[in-house]
């Protein structure tokens, strides 16, 4: 039987602020995780039996844990469930894909060296036939920034290949703020502005530094079944074809084509760029899609507040992952998902318990465990777009996604910078129980707009992803270095994010009571984060404050 590695009062003891008699119990959290990320869960993928299995043992062990329903009303009463439909699309059969660059034709196969994604615009097949292919650099329309990356060239037929992140990525300055990420630099950014442009297709370039992530997640996150929101007119947001192409296969196109791809990429990191043709070079692509409308749901429990139930404080974490794949090397098809993000949910359960247990808190406290992040944020953007409880009176979201199982850590940090009051309440709860805040590592990942904080952000809520350290108690920096590169390299979006018995929960305790100590301020103060000045949603924020005591 495995072993794993459970708290004990020496682990407990090295942080001043922390009490033997823990609130959350690293046994519990581990007996989530466990059944979440178990085989029989088939990767907790929506609109499967999987799905079905995950929300009746979110319910159960909300209730369990002490929670009242908060989702939808049904019949004048609060279900546990929120319904978030969905249009629902994956490839069937073969994708043909054939490329002709230098006089040569050769067929490209679908996840080595192409990642096409099923066709989000309602079509049942997708042909395209001979399809000219231009090189657009990052794809960035900026009026803002006076940056124009397409010059008014017709992309009417054509397929774009266009670079990942931004155009500062690699040089560290310039007109995007540097290494950080803007939304600029994510992919769905560039799929977003393919549909603007009118192009037939956008195909990402994958570079692993850029993308901060290999090959392997894109093949397996990209040729899954796709979801997006019901849209009425999915064409004006989507172009029929989107995926990505491994970086090899690119620069020998431009090669064939007399280009120098590392000089192209040069000039795109400048407002002179302009788009390039590939000379001799086309795309032919052919498949059929399954397109369907599902409902899946996030799962909802609250503690009505005491004093001032109309003031909600939401917890937040993504039940999904990937369910059932493309198999990986020994055959396995079953992406459990046990970091991503099993642990999360297992985690926000015990801060739920917590919560239940202690005196009731002046504010309510929502748990929310949403799903479809793995296809876009999709059940936290409903959410937002539909709240069970206004935004406006929302005084924060404290997401978890991916804690670390790598052990107890001196430091923690969040996804990106926050650029918020609430980021300010996060660090100084940290140091009252003995850690340290660690900025971003990578902020050129561009973490803060992949999480689902997300979209409570661009709404105007303060709102926050909670970041693992990786100053390990045991091991220190560098083994919390080495862990969070392997998990990275061979485990993320992969069927080896499963649950091992290297894994030491005491970590995962400890990052949900500074969580937790975090939410019992908030809940029981009268007091509102904010956004600081220079933020991007500082003025939507402020719009709602009538709305506020």
């Amino acid at each position: 039987m495995k072993q794993f590695l459970l708290a004990g009062a020496s682990a407990w003891a090295v942080f001043a602020g922390s009490a033997l008699a823990a609130d959350l119990d690293p046994g519990k959290i581990l007996g989530h995780v466990q059944v979440l990320a178990s085989d029989e869960y088939e990767g907790r993928g929506p609109a499967t039996e999987g799905e079905k299995k995950t929300v009746a043992y979110i319910s159960k062990h909300f209730e369990a844990a002490g929670l009242r329903p908060g989702g939808d009303l049904v019949r004048g009463q609060r279900a546990w469930t929120q319904d978030v439909p969905l249009a629902r699309f994956e490839t069937k059969g073969p994708v043909a894909v054939s490329v002709t660059s230098g006089g040569a034709a050769q067929a490209w196969k679908q996840g080595e060296e192409i990642a096409i994604r099923a066709a989000q615009t309602g079509v049942d097949h997708v042909s395209v036939r001979d399809a000219p292919i231009v090189f657009v650099g990052y794809g960035v329309t900026a009026p803002e920034r006076k940056w124009d990356d397409f010059k008014g060239v017709d992309l009417k037929g054509k397929i774009a290949l266009v670079l990942v992140n931004d155009p500062d990525f690699e040089t560290g300055e310039g007109d995007f703020g540097g290494k950080a990420m803007t939304y600029y630099g994510r992919w769905t950014y560039k799929y977003e502005e393919a549909a603007r442009q009118g192009a037939i297709g956008f195909l990402v370039i994958h570079e692993t530094a850029g993308a901060s992530y290999g090959w392997a997640t894109v093949k397996n996150s990209n040729t899954n079944v796709i979801f997006d929101i019901i849209r009425e007119k999915p064409a004006a947001a989507h172009a029929p074809i989107e995926g990505w192409v491994q970086r090899d296969k690119a620069v020998e196109m431009f090669k064939a084509a007399g280009l120098d791809f590392e000089a192209l990429k040069k000039q795109a990191q400048t407002r002179d760029f302009k788009p390039v043709t590939l000379a001799g070079a086309s795309i032919s692509i052919d498949y059929a899609v399954d397109a369907q409308k599902i409902v899946s749901k996030n799962v909802v429990g609250i503690i009505p507040g005491a004093k001032r139930p109309d003031e909600t404080l939401i917890y937040s974490s993504h039940w999904d992952h990937l369910g059932v794949g493309l198999p990986d090397a020994k055959g396995d098809k079953i992406y459990n998902g046990a970091v991503d993000n099993a642990d999360g949910i297992a985690v926000m359960i015990e801060i739920g318990r917590a919560f239940a247990k202690g005196p009731k808190p002046d504010r309510s406290v929502v748990f929310l465990a949403v799903t479809a992040e793995e296809k876009g944020l999709l059940g936290s953007e409903y959410y937002a777009d539909n709240p069970l409880y206004p935004l406006a009176t929302t005084v924060a979201d404290i997401n978890m996604d991916a804690l670390s199982p790598a052990g107890p850590a001196k430091d923690f940090g969040s996804s990106g910078n926050a650029a918020s009051t609430l980021q300010d309440e996060l660090i100084a709860t940290g140091k009252a129980k003995g850690r340290y805040y660690t900025p971003d590592p990578r902020p050129e990942a561009g973490s803060f707009f992949r999480s689902d904080h997300f979209p409570f952000a661009k709404r105007g809520v303060p709102a926050i992803s909670f970041g693992s350290g990786r100053d390990l108690v045991t091991g220190g920096k560098a083994a919390g270095d080495a862990f969070a590169r392997a998990y990275t390299a061979d485990r993320y979006h992969q069927p080896a994010d499963e649950l091992t018995a290297d894994w030491n929960f005491e970590g995962l305790a400890l990052d949900g009571e500074l969580m937790l100590d975090l939410g019992r301020k908030l809940a029981n103060s009268t007091g509102w984060p904010a956004w600081k000045e220079g933020s991007e949603f500082k003025q939507t924020r402020d719009a709602t404050a009538p709305q506020r005591k």
